[in-house]
């Protein structure tokens, strides 16, 4: 779970929008500090000084907390609505801005001067549109195993002058793309209701000026009946800042926050453009009980990554209409492939992404976490192809020699302060693994 957590926060640090909250005593000053600030009165803590067994059974009582919070969402009438509907957009894609297709629900509410009811029809499973000129609604059941119309989506957009080009369609006969060309909102307000009964809200606000669609300023917030708050804000500047809070009943579950000296519009516009990346940092905080900080070297990593692409060839794979084709040899070449990627990987994370686990309650370091490639339980045993003569041809008819294709993985381990080093997916119980799954459950919801 923790590892998806650092996923998030370091895509937070780079481009992503977010929000902080209340902080614990034990390790916030109370006079508000910047953020770097923050993360250097974080790193001054001592290490604490339990054992690495010891923080197991600690951290996984703590961890539960977070849990239980979190498992109060598989009753979320509202939750479960939208990946209804996302679902039913699957099956049936709709066309709202009259030329892009496939659309899905995140961009219902990122479009202005777009209306229209669209309706669902169960018995033909389809999407059925009826026009409108004040409104962009959709009516569908609540659940997957409803069929009846009980549940509407309705959202409205107040337009920006922003105007972004989004491609329609492309004729590949001809060499012609079809463009539709919309504006961007700068309010955007929707509502989700149950039988006739107003379930979650979604606002968001944005700010344009740069040449791309990408906004200087956006804030958004989420509100569900179940007692559930999903916000998140940025601005862009010489510090990029990011900044999310996922809150139940008032209580902070997770607290991101991140800045970054990105260049974020030259990213847009080049993101391998290495000069663009600068540095990031970010604090991620599990409700009372964790922080992680978070301390990249974004300009560096890519460059590391740029060099590992070019020390780390892929070999190119056989001809198979040559006879002197030797795909023993390839296949070899690709298993010490996969090894090096891996350990390259591994090097520029550990070189360039400084994390650290933090205790709240105790103001003290628990442990610095660092990867290591290890071979992967996905390796499988197949047939080397086979050369015919007769149809000068290499061909995987199973008879050939066996042969096993090795995967590696990059592995998050907890560093303690005695240098004792112990893989996360191990050293947390079956605890953690629900609430990381119950986690990914409940971010895919937000996504919508």
């Amino acid at each position: 779970m923790i590892k998806k957590i650092l996923l998030l926060s370091l895509v937070a640090s780079q481009l992503t929008i977010s929000c902080s909250s209340e902080d614990s005593p034990e390790t916030t000053p109370t006079t508000e500090q910047t953020l770097a600030e923050q993360i250097a009165e974080i790193v001054k803590q001592p290490y604490s000084k339990l054992t690495p067994a010891q923080q197991k059974t600690k951290l996984e009582v703590e961890a539960n907390e977070m849990l239980v919070q979190l498992d109060k969402s598989k009753s979320s009438s509202a939750i479960e609505a939208m990946e209804n509907l996302n679902r039913l957009l699957d099956i049936n894609s709709v066309d709202i801005f009259n030329g892009q297709n496939d659309n899905q629900v995140e961009d219902i509410i990122n479009v202005a001067g777009v209306y229209g009811i669209y309706t669902w029809n169960n018995a033909d499973q389809k999407w059925e549109k009826t026009a409108s000129t004040t409104e962009l609604k959709f009516v569908f059941p609540a659940k997957e195993s409803q069929t009846a119309n009980n549940t509407t989506f309705s959202t409205k957009g107040v337009a920006s002058d922003k105007k972004i080009e989004i491609e329609d369609s492309y004729d590949w006969e001809s060499d012609v793309t079809t463009n539709d060309f919309i504006f961007l909102p700068t309010s955007a307000d929707a509502v989700l209701t149950i039988e006739n009964t107003q379930v979650a809200t979604f606002a968001q606000t944005a700010k344009y000026s740069s040449k791309n669609d990408s906004p200087d300023e956006f804030a958004y917030k989420m509100t569900l009946n179940d007692g559930y708050t999903w916000e998140m804000s940025g601005k862009k500047g010489t510090e990029t800042t990011a900044k999310a809070t996922l809150t139940y009943n008032g209580k902070t579950l997770l607290d991101f926050n991140s800045g970054s000296t990105a260049n974020i519009d030259g990213l847009i516009d080049n993101d391998e453009l290495v000069q663009y990346r600068g540095k990031a940092n970010g604090l991620v905080k599990l409700m009372d009980n964790f922080v992680i900080v978070a301390d990249t070297d974004l300009a560096t990593a890519a460059a590391d990554d740029a060099t590992l692409e070019n020390t780390a060839v892929r070999p190119t794979s056989p001809d198979y209409t040559n006879a002197n084709s030797d795909f023993k040899a390839y296949n070899i070449a690709l298993n010490a492939y996969n090894k090096k990627y891996s350990e390259g990987t591994v090097a520029n994370f550990n070189k360039n992404m400084k994390l650290i686990l933090v205790s709240k309650k105790d103001g003290t370091k628990i442990a610095d976490l660092v990867q290591h490639s290890e071979k992967s339980s996905d390796e499988y045993a197949f047939n080397l192809p086979v050369w015919s003569a007769e149809d000068s041809y290499w061909y995987n008819n199973g008879e050939g020699e066996l042969f096993t294709r090795t995967y590696y993985d990059e592995v998050i381990y907890l560093k303690f302060s005695d240098n004792t080093e112990v893989e996360m997916g191990a050293y947390f119980s079956e605890g953690f693994d629900a609430l990381e799954a119950k986690f990914e459950d409940f971010l895919k919801a937000f996504e919508k």
